[in-house]
């Protein structure tokens, strides 16, 4: 190996830019590269030991001339993403800095390592806001992105209303759209699946009606999403999960693609990957397979 690369899981903001930047980096002469951010902040030390009160001491900076922040010297904070070393060197002395050292420049609002619970908390609230500032259509899988696609019923193929009549019969209203697109994910050889909490016959009849798997009346449909996926063969990771409520977010944390549909609760918005523009029940179906499959629903691999 000419480049031994390091990307650490603990980044979750790493990309692409990043692993080509400090990987040329090296292949134009480096010895090693990292991938840093711009940091104007104060750094203070304890130096307090044993018995001694705390006592602190400014690293970067004299505490008698303080200088605005941005007036001081640029520092750059090593960001814990992406790390790049000859591999010959690495080989020699066993370790990652050796040499000449490049620093990548990263966006410094990408910059985030999870280290506790916290920060795994922090960067599920940052992750929606940073996927909008990306290029338009980046939030959205497209063909090969997806390896099954997992279905939420109630507010998701519906309106999340409910007609009863004097019998306690419920009625449901759904998109002709939806089934159309469900059909083109089912003859495109998509692996689908209507995972839903109620235990309803309306569910189980639209399931009947579509040809698609159902599991309903399921308390944690995390579980049972993992169960499927065990017994299709389907990595999590590849799944694409469409909901809109609260009861939908344990599987957001499961699989890849997260997909609240635009009447989705505020929280379950925030918490996906992507958006449809179109709400539970008036077509957001049909939406996302027009992503996996293009607007005319025929999908790459089919005749």
């Amino acid at each position: 190996a000419d480049v031994v690369l390091l990307v650490q899981c603990t980044s979750p903001f790493l990309t692409a830019d990043d692993v080509d930047g400090v990987t040329a980096a090296v292949l134009e002469g480096a010895d090693t590269a990292v991938t840093a951010a711009p940091f104007h902040g104060f750094l203070w030390r304890d130096l307090a030991t044993g018995a001694t009160p705390s006592s602190g001491h400014g690293v970067n900076h004299d505490a008698a001339h303080r200088p605005r922040r941005q007036d001081r010297p640029e520092d750059l904070l090593e960001t814990g993403a992406a790390y790049a070393m000859r591999g010959d060197g690495f080989r020699a002395v066993r370790h990652r800095f050796f040499g000449r050292t490049a620093l990548v420049r990263t966006d410094p609002a990408r910059v985030l390592e999870i280290d506790d619970p916290h920060d795994l908390a922090r960067a599920r609230a940052l992750a929606p806001l940073l996927d909008r500032n990306e290029a338009p259509g980046a939030r959205r899988p497209g063909p090969g992105d997806v390896d099954a696609v997992v279905l939420d019923f109630d507010g998701t193929q519906t309106d999340d209303t409910v007609q009863i009549d004097a019998e306690g019969r419920e009625r449901v209203s759904v998109h002709r759209g939806d089934g159309l697109g469900i059909a083109a994910l089912r003859d495109a050889g998509i692996p689908l699946l209507i995972l839903s909490t109620e235990q309803n016959p309306v569910v189980t009849a639209r399931a009947r009606k579509l040809r698609i798997p159902v599991l309903h009346g399921v308390d944690r449909k995390d579980e049972a999403l993992k169960q499927w996926c065990d017994e299709q063969g389907v990595d999590p990771a590849r799944v694409l999960y469409a909901g809109n409520d609260a009861n939908d977010l344990p599987c957001f944390a499961l699989a890849g693609w997260p997909v609240a549909v635009a009447s989705a609760h505020e929280p379950v918005r925030r918490a996906a990957r992507a958006v449809t523009n179109a709400p539970g029940g008036r077509g957001a179906v049909r939406e996302i397979a027009s992503w996996l499959l293009g607007p005319d629903l025929k999908s790459p691999h089919r005749p």
